[in-house]
């Protein structure tokens, strides 16, 4: 992941973290921005902008002789709070941007997943008696608010209900007490002739039951 603010915003940081811990005590020269450059493998214009944010914070002073002298410790700490937390939400959004775009991917490639599914079940129909067929119930189905058990699917259509589809997930080989709901995708089983009835079952509307 790359880094929230610019290298200057860092070298900030660490420079002000020092100054906490006393290596800089106040009223001390911070070495100049030849040395402090080479100190931490940077230009010397990267080394200005971090001086400058020290110095707009009233942490160091800097003089016509480009001499940096340390003025405060106490407006060390509320820097070092300010900018830490400004990075730690930006990491959060980059993390998040991060994990919204493997979301968009993974629903991508399931999307794909299942179209490949679809697509092998509808070229080897034929192959099979036993090929899984799919039924979308209706809101008005009278199997709506009903269980598996209660609505005999078997008995009345000579079909298996081997699954149920309800928006993206399935519910494999659903117990006699799993509830059918409007717009379910009953996944069935049986022989090639058993569609017409299983579909005409399934679309029953409740005022004719």
């Amino acid at each position: 992941m790359p880094s929230a603010f610019p290298m200057y915003h860092s070298i900030a940081l660490d420079i002000a973290q020092r100054i906490v811990n006393n290596e800089f005590p106040v009223g001390s020269r911070i070495s100049g921005r030849t040395l402090l450059a080479s100190h931490y493998n940077v230009s010397s214009e990267t080394i200005r902008k971090a001086i400058a944010l020290l110095k707009d914070a009233n942490i160091v002073s800097v003089s016509q002789g480009k001499e940096v002298v340390v003025l405060s410790i106490e407006g060390a700490y509320p820097f070092i709070t300010h900018h830490k937390s400004m990075q730690s939400v930006y990491s959060l959004k980059q993390e998040l941007e991060a994990l919204l775009t493997q979301k968009l991917v993974i629903d991508k490639r399931l999307q794909e997943i299942f179209s490949e599914i679809v697509g092998y079940s509808d070229r080897l129909k034929n192959l099979n008696p036993y090929n899984p067929i799919e039924i979308k119930v209706p809101f008005d189905s009278h199997l709506v608010g009903r269980s598996v058990a209660d609505i005999k699917f078997w008995q009345s259509t000579g079909a298996t209900i081997v699954a149920i589809r309800r928006d993206r997930k399935i519910d494999i080989s659903p117990g006699p007490n799993a509830i059918i709901e409007p717009d379910d995708r009953l996944i069935i089983v049986g022989k090639s002739n058993i569609l017409q009835k299983a579909t005409q079952f399934v679309e029953k509307n409740k005022k004719i039951t």
